[in-house]
């Protein structure tokens, strides 16, 4: 009987205009959460692109290291005695460091990120900087991240259009005097919510650039390239046992972490971002409790009929938590599609990487079902009440 009359779906839609206003409400809430996902994803992805573009096993790295933005460099002397350890094939140094690039057009200073790297080894893996590996050995060139936000000029622009001559102006922090170099190519990594524009140079030209803040012996990474065959953890617990606790060594994916952690427990925003995820989760159980609640107390009288010629509770249950699936149905599809049309426009406004993933609508679709259920679960004690004296 419960599925030849679709008693749930004809309490919802009587009142066409209430349930209107419950699907646009749980649509709300599904688009909300998509959105702190969305900026979460892109949090931890941005902030660690760079280590998944770095073309190594393992790295070295300060025992003070925070993450990428607040780096503290240690002695290269460091890097170059893991050469001696069992496994390992070759070691680089990393150098990075904010400066400032003077807009070609408006003269204005922004901050920028500067990587500096030995050119003689390919060490990150991103096509457009190892096919221009040979101009960064050339004095003063410098490859410019094509999708860094807008404040830098129209740089990327340029250089596509074919003007390959390009002189950008860099000034190391607190300076007035700065360095004139050329764009030699352009290259993909991204902004961040830390880092709004990349520069990659040669490990000579960083230290020009930063001749009063570093000397080449004081470096930021040192990536290590084991032997074809070569365990990475074996070697790496063999370096941390080995080498001073003034620097610490981790996997690909150990740095990986350690650079989430901190944005997600150290920093204002990831707190903000999880404590607003959970906000919206505590919003979604009551704004679907009160629209629950609201259709029991329309219909008890309904309720307390179908009591009276012999439903038993259970059946009326059923009814109320097949009203909060199709609430929760209903309510993902416009807040999915209204959240890809917004993942693209923040996308498009901020250069970050906010993208919708299967992992996400998956989440969210399970939550929002979850959800329902809940505020179901504690509506449905009015409904328990019900007395067939009540039509009377």
């Amino acid at each position: 009987m419960k599925f030849k009359i679709p008693l749930a779906w004809l309490q919802l839609v009587q009142q066409k205009s209430r349930f209107l206003v419950a699907v646009g409400g749980i649509a709300f809430i599904v688009l909300l959460t998509f959105i702190q996902l969305g900026f979460q994803d892109a949090l931890y992805s941005s902030a660690t692109a760079l280590h998944q573009n770095l073309q190594g096993d393992l790295f070295l790295v300060s025992s003070q290291y925070k993450a990428l933005t607040a780096t503290q460099s240690f002695s290269r002397n460091r890097l170059q005695q893991t050469l001696g350890f069992d496994g390992v094939e070759s070691v680089s140094p990393i150098y990075l460091q904010f400066a400032k690039l003077k807009n070609p057009i408006t003269g204005e200073k922004y901050s920028i990120y500067v990587i500096g790297l030995d050119p003689g080894q390919s060490v990150m893996n991103i096509p457009e900087v190892s096919q221009n590996l040979d101009l960064l050995k050339i004095p003063d060139i410098v490859l410019f991240d094509k999708i860094s936000r807008p404040e830098f000029g129209p740089i990327a622009a340029n250089f596509e259009k074919g003007k390959t001559e390009q002189i950008i102006e860099i000034f190391p922090f607190d300076a007035r005097i700065g360095f004139r170099m050329r764009v030699g190519g352009l290259f993909t990594l991204g902004p961040s919510f830390g880092v709004d524009g990349n520069l990659i140079v040669s490990d000579s030209s960083f230290l020009k650039i930063n001749a009063n803040l570093r000397t080449a012996e004081m470096i930021d990474i040192g990536v290590i390239t084991l032997n074809p065959g070569a365990d990475a953890d074996t070697v790496l617990q063999n370096l941390a046992a080995s080498l001073p606790n003034d620097v610490q060594i981790f996997t690909r994916q150990g740095f990986i972490e350690f650079e989430k952690q901190y944005w997600s427990v150290r920093t204002p925003i990831g707190f903000i971002l999880n404590l607003m995820l959970t906000m919206a989760a505590v919003v979604g159980v009551v704004i679907v409790y009160q629209i629950l609640y609201s259709n029991i107390a329309t219909q008890f009288v309904a309720y307390a009929t179908l009591k009276a010629i012999g439903y038993a509770n259970l059946y009326l249950l059923n009814v109320v938590f097949q009203q909060a699936l199709i609430l929760a149905l209903l309510g993902y599809i416009p807040g999915f599609i209204l959240s890809i049309i917004l993942y693209d426009f923040a996308m498009e406004a901020t250069k970050l990487p906010i993208m919708m993933t299967a992992n996400n609508a998956i989440i969210v679709l399970v939550s929002a079902v979850l959800m329902c259920i809940t505020s179901g679960s504690l509506a449905i004690n009015k409904l328990r009440s019900a007395d067939p004296a009540d039509i009377f």
